[in-house]
C-alpha cells in the first residue's frame, strides 16, 4: 500500500483564505500564503488552493498568491478554480503550481481532461468531483455545489479516468465544512470503480474520520481544511495518528523536511 497523503486545502476568495459550510456562509480566516507555509512546516504532503468563486465570476485570481507561496513552500501545490483552457493550465504551472484541478470546465467540455493530460502528463490533471446525494445515488455538481450537472458521480469518475485524469479530488458537498464525518459510502463507491488515486474531501471533524476514509473508504489521500484552520488538529497530529493506526504515511526527518 502506498503512502497516504495529507493535503491541506485552502479555499480562497482573493485575497483571503475563507471557510464556510457546504461552500456557503464564507468567513475570512487570513492570508493563504501564511497558512500554506504553516502547514508546510507542520509536514503537509501537498497544498491544494482553490479559488472558490472563480467559475462564478469566470476568472482566476490565484496566480499571484501561488507565486508568493512557492517562494517558501516546497511541496506539490494544486490549483483549482477558473481553469478553463490549456492557456489557464500553462499560467498556473508557470506561477509555480504542480497540478491543476478542474471541475466546471471538465463537465462542460470533457475533452479538456484529455488535452491537459496529453500536453502536461496525467499526473498534472486532477479531476475535481463535487458530489451531492440525490435519490438513490450521487450527482456531480459544479460552481462549488451550486449547479447540478445531472451526471452520475460513479460514471463520471470512470469516464474521467478513461479520458486521462491522473487522480480524483472527491468532495462531498453534503458534508463539506460540517465536521460531521466523511461520506464513506461515497468514497468506497468511487474507489471501487477507478484505479487512479482518490483524494477524499469534506466532513473531517476528528482523527477517526480520517482513519475511516482510508481504511474503509480506501482513499489514497485526505484533503483537510476546517480542523486545521481552526487549530482543532495539526498536520503532525494527523500523521502521528496514522502511524499509530498502521496507516502508511511519509515519515518526516527530525527537522521536518
Amino acid at each position: 500500500m502506498r503512502n497516504i497523503r495529507i493535503i491541506a486545502r485552502l479555499d480562497i476568495k482573493a485575497p483571503n483564505l475563507v471557510k464556510g459550510i457546504q461552500f456557503e456562509g464564507l468567513r475570512k480566516i487570513g492570508d493563504p500564503s501564511k497558512f500554506a507555509l504553516k502547514y508546510y512546516l507542520q509536514g503537509a504532503d501537498e497544498i491544494f488552493c482553490a479559488d472558490i468563486v472563480a467559475s462564478l465570476y469566470e476568472r482566476n485570481s490565484l496566480l499571484d498568491i501561488i507565486n508568493s507561496t512557492t517562494n517558501n513552500v516546497f511541496i506539490p501545490i494544486t490549483v483549482g478554480g477558473g481553469i478553463r483552457s490549456i492557456k489557464d493550465v500553462t499560467s498556473a504551472l508557470n506561477a509555480g503550481a504542480d497540478k491543476v484541478s478542474i471541475n466546471t470546465a471538465a463537465i462542460k467540455k470533457p475533452g479538456l481532461i484529455t488535452e491537459v493530460a496529453e500536453k502536461f502528463g496525467s499526473q498534472c490533471m486532477v479531476l475535481s468531483i463535487q458530489a451531492k446525494y440525490r435519490n438513490s445515488g450521487w450527482e456531480a455538481y459544479y460552481d462549488n455545489g451550486r449547479e447540478s450537472s445531472g451526471i452520475d458521480v460513479i460514471e463520471w469518475a470512470k469516464k474521467g479516468q478513461d479520458l486521462g485524469a491522473g487522480e480524483i479530488l472527491l468532495t462531498s458537498v453534503d458534508r463539506e465544512g460540517t465536521a460531521k464525518g466523511m461520506d464513506i459510502e461515497l468514497i468506497k463507491a468511487v474507489t471501487n470503480v477507478v484505479t487512479i488515486p482518490v483524494i477524499a474531501s469534506g466532513g473531517i471533524g476528528n482523527l477517526n474520520d480520517i482513519g475511516l476514509a482510508v481504511q474503509e473508504g480506501c482513499a489514497d489521500a485526505v484533503s483537510v481544511a476546517h480542523v486545521l484552520h481552526y487549530e482543532e488538529l495539526t498536520v503532525n497530529e494527523i500523521r502521528q495518528y496514522c502511524i499509530e493506526k498502521n496507516i502508511p504515511v511519509r515519515r518526516l526527518s527530525v527537522d521536518g523536511a
